[in-house]
């Protein structure tokens, strides 16, 4: 296991709302306006680790036909969902039943969800997490999700461009390194059952990509703040939720902190569409040179991208914990634990 990370020097502030930026200025032909939009964008991320972005360019129509389609295929009998089952794919891609994800607390979280990739299918390209999707076979389902995914994807670089340019360094020096990554798609359910015990949507956990952008249908989603106080998200009208995750805050040297969030009993029936926003698989995340110096020394020490998604989710589904524990897969080397990264929040009165 490797060494902890020390102590990050960005400590997320007490608060009680996420900040809204429009992202409509990292789309302008305008450098200037380029800079002064992703300015913006990082002092949000410094501030919470969490925001909302509008401005984002994704039709609604995509969106539309991507919640037709969700709950189409949720709505089906049990037995129907488990013929695309993720352990049947090799790429994490599928159905995933609920209580096959556990984080780290073993409660198990009162939700289901279908995962999909980056579409890749060379064979030479293939990674643990990368390669061919394993589709559903329902009518429009494979097209209306990749069209989704591909929009979003797309807005995804437009944000890597906008961390770069807000830390300083050039517009390409993130986006350069994303060509295929192994960035996942989910589609969560989280059905409503007033008779189920006192469960949890999804346990507390930070996200283990560079950062993610959420589509929620419904409240539910719960941050940490820097006081360690739960703080309750509502929707917003045509706004993303984004959020920091493990590799940025590596990239960043701390000036990003992964926060810490979870989904709360869902009051009724909730859907949301995280896309996990990665680097390209090989991709060696370290500190950038650029930002460190004599009073500001690296942080983390480098982990391969891919690796730490990979060793990550093996620690987290049931189908991977078993293929670990009959020797039909190995963790990668320097493979780190769960919530590694990110910080609990501290408490009011506790020194920063």
């Amino acid at each position: 296991m490797a060494s902890e990370p020390l102590r990050t020097r960005n400590i997320h502030s007490a608060f009680t709302r996420l900040p809204v930026v429009d992202v409509s200025g990292l789309f302008s032909a305008d450098q200037a306006r380029r800079r002064e939009t992703a300015l913006q964008l990082g002092s949000a991320a410094k501030d919470a680790g969490f925001l909302y972005i509008t401005g984002h360019g994704v039709p609604q129509t995509l969106i539309d036909s991507l919640l037709a389609r969700t709950r189409e295929y949720f709505a089906q009998p049990l037995q129907d969902k488990m013929r695309h089952y993720i352990g049947h794919s090799s790429n994490h891609s599928g159905y995933v039943p609920e209580g096959e994800e556990q984080f780290g607390s073993g409660v198990i979280d009162h939700k289901e969800a279908y995962d999909v990739g980056f579409d890749l299918h060379p064979r030479e390209e293939r990674r643990p997490m990368l390669g061919p999707n394993q589709w559903a076979d329902m009518p429009g389902f494979q097209e209306d999700v990749k069209a989704y995914y591909d929009a979003v994807l797309a807005l995804g670089n437009q944000l890597f461009k906008g961390f770069a340019l807000a830390l300083g360094l050039p517009e390409d020096a993130f986006s350069r390194y994303v060509t295929t990554p192994p960035s996942q798609l989910r589609l969560i359910h989280y059905p409503f059952n007033p008779e189920a015990a006192d469960r949890p949507g999804i346990g507390a956990h930070t996200d283990y990509e560079c950062f993610t952008i959420l589509l929620p249908t419904a409240p539910g989603l719960e941050v940490l703040n820097g006081a360690g106080e739960w703080i309750d998200v509502p929707l917003v009208e045509g706004a993303f939720v984004i959020n920091i995750g493990d590799m940025l805050e590596v990239l960043s040297n701390g000036m990003y902190v992964a926060t810490s969030h979870r989904v709360r009993k869902v009051a009724g029936e909730r859907y949301a569409f995280p896309l996990f926003c990665a680097c390209d698989y090989d991709t060696v995340i370290a500190p950038v040179t650029e930002l460190l110096s004599e009073a500001e020394p690296a942080r983390y020490e480098p982990v391969r991208c891919g690796d730490h998604l990979f060793a990550q989710t093996v620690q987290t589904f049931g189908y991977l914990k078993r293929r670990l524990e009959s020797g039909d897969l190995t963790m990668p080397d320097g493979a780190r634990g769960l919530a590694s990264f990110g910080h609990p929040g501290r408490k009011q009165g506790e020194p920063a």
